[in-house]
């Protein structure tokens, strides 16, 4: 058994055990690739894999067992390089953040300015997802830091710090019957509703509201992005349920919101990151950053 072998199984995993996938990946002939999960099967006394004449196509119990190990060893493997690198130099690095349309474009740009003016040799890549992907690209090392709202709790190896509690906001034309007077969940639901997609940015809390007062919902557009929301709500479709922090004073001078913390509960923002991982220098200034951030604003 050796780390070249281990590193054959996990990306065979990867690869959805692709033996020429596999086998470009680690830059050897396919026949080579069979050869080393042979010998490694036959070393072991049971076979890894289900097999279809030479194609793979499963894994026994054994083989599901054993892959727990080499996550293990592979995070072991991708800590170390990660601790030497820091060691060298922890002004150098790339940083992975996985999050939402409406914290990339409404809370990040502060925080990520003021850490690249400490840290202009680390490299930043920002992957957009749902809540779901976004928890996907830190189990599958695409992504250091998830910022999210929704699901996180669920999720067991993560190490979670709150980052901020928002509110929602009712988005109007003006003129338009809600721009005045009280607002309540009531008279909300006389109104088709345009908000966020399942999962995405507090939508629980919106259900959770208008169930608990027995109120039935009409939501006509769902959608990921905040602006797709706004530009819905000026054509007239409906009214419109975004986070108090994705209405710009200036850019949507067009529009009237309405405060609704009284009425919707209040949302948490969350960064996640999995614990058994090692966090760079830079990663840690970065969260330090984020939650400097967050103190400076309300939403």
């Amino acid at each position: 058994m050796n780390l070249s072998q281990i590193e054959l199984l996990r990306i065979l995993q990867e690869t959805n055990l692709n033996l020429s996938k596999a086998a470009e990946k680690m830059h050897i002939v396919q026949s080579a690739v069979s050869r080393q999960l042979n010998l490694f099967e036959t070393e072991l006394g049971s076979p890894l894999f289900e097999r279809q004449g030479k194609k793979l196509v499963g894994m026994t119990a054994l083989g599901l067992k054993i892959m727990d190990e080499v996550a293990i060893i592979n995070r072991a493997k991708t800590n170390i390089q990660h601790i030497a690198a820091d060691f060298l130099d922890s002004n150098k690095g790339t940083l992975h953040i996985a999050t939402t349309h409406t914290q990339a474009k409404y809370f990040l740009p502060t925080p990520i300015s003021r850490f690249r003016e400490k840290y202009p040799g680390v490299s930043i890549y920002m992957v957009q997802a749902s809540p779901e992907q976004l928890i996907d690209q830190l189990h599958t090392h695409k992504a250091d830091i998830a910022i999210c709202t929704e699901r996180v709790d669920l999720v067991s190896d993560l190490v979670l710090k709150t980052c901020y509690e928002w509110h929602h906001a009712l988005v109007v034309p003006e003129n338009h019957p809600l721009s005045k007077g009280e607002i309540t969940l009531k008279r909300l639901s006389q109104f088709p509703i345009l908000t966020y997609s399942f999962g995405y940015t507090g939508r629980s809390n919106i259900e959770v509201a208008f169930k608990k007062e027995g109120l039935e919902i009409d939501i006509i557009l769902a959608a990921a992005d905040t602006d797709v929301i706004k530009t819905y709500v000026r054509l007239g479709l409906g009214v419109g349920l975004i986070a108090g922090m994705a209405y710009d004073s200036l850019v949507d001078s067009d529009l009237v919101a309405r405060d609704l913390s009284h009425l919707i509960p209040s949302s948490r923002t969350k960064i996640a990151y999995l614990k058994h991982n090692y966090l760079p220098l830079y990663s840690q200034h970065f969260i330090d950053e984020l939650l400097i951030a967050a103190k400076e604003k309300t939403y």
